[in-house]
Order: C-alpha cells, then structure tokens, then sequence
C-alpha cells in the first residue's frame, strides 16, 4: 500500500471508520515485519484518521517504557513502571480509558493540552511489550468502541514483536 492510498475520506461513524481503519492497518503491514516501520505508519494512520492530539507507543526496555514512534507534539521520553496512565496500563496489563487526566493519580502531563487518554497494552504470552497511548485535547473523548477496536488492534500488532 502507498501512502497515497491511505488518503482515505473517512466515514463519520466511529465503528464504520475502525473498520476501515483495521482493513488499511492489515494492508500496510502485511509485507512490512520491521516492527518500528510498522508502529510507525500505525500511528500515522490514527493520527491521520482521528486527528487525535497525540498517538503513539512507549516500547518496554528494561524497567521502563521508553517512546517508540508517534505523531504529535514532542513527547516524554521514558516512563516508570506504573506511573502514569501508560505505566499504569502496563503495570496491570489493562486497558486504561481516562475521562480526564488531570484527576488521574499520578498523572506525567507531557502536554498540557492533553484531556483525556486512553493507553492499551500489548502483550504477547502474558509480558506486555509496548503500549499504545492516545491523547485527546478533548475530555471524556474515549469510550468502549474506542477500547474495542484499539485493543483489536493491539492484539494483531503483536505478531510484529
């Protein structure tokens, strides 16, 4: 798949757009193993499709989540075990939806114009190897669907690592 082919007019419908999405994220990977390629034209793909503010991945290197490839403003560059949204999630291998960040314990602010976030984890025979993190200037801007289908993503991103 060319890039140009992923200038895709989206439908409105969020569970219609994730299944388009999911159909284009088989396509650009599925002759591409490089696994940094991969997360990245992923990320490019939802940034392109959603306009969230921030998504990206924090890869797992030893005992921290260390930033991976991403599309928007410059980002933390490692996080700890269990702090934060994305160490949380990988901390308890759950999916993590944040109405509001600003009242998450805790809470690593790389951005203030960051809202709400969601962070899935990628786990392969019960490790999590990566998380993906989307950040919204909005509040309350992730919901089940969205939970859904990320983490169907996730699932199949797996085989990359």
């Amino acid at each position: 798949m060319t890039a140009s082919e992923t200038t895709t007019q989206y439908p409105e419908n969020k569970v219609e757009k994730y299944e388009l999405i999911h159909s284009q994220l088989i396509a650009i990977t599925e002759s591409e193993q490089d696994l940094t390629a991969n997360l990245a034209n992923v990320s490019a793909l939802l940034k392109t499709a959603f306009n969230w503010w921030w998504v990206g991945f924090y890869l797992v290197k030893k005992d921290q989540l260390v930033l991976g490839p991403f599309q928007g403003p410059v980002a933390c560059t490692r996080i700890a075990y269990g702090k934060g949204v994305c160490g949380t999630a990988w901390e308890n291998m759950k999916t993590q939806v944040v109405a509001d960040v600003h009242q998450f314990p805790g809470h690593i602010a790389c951005s203030e114009s960051s809202n709400s976030e969601i962070v899935v984890p990628i786990i392969k025979n019960n490790t999590c190897l990566a998380v993906l993190d989307a950040d919204s200037e909005f509040f309350d801007h992730f919901d089940d669907t969205d939970r859904l289908y990320l983490e169907k993503f996730c699932s199949y991103l797996t085989e990359f690592f």
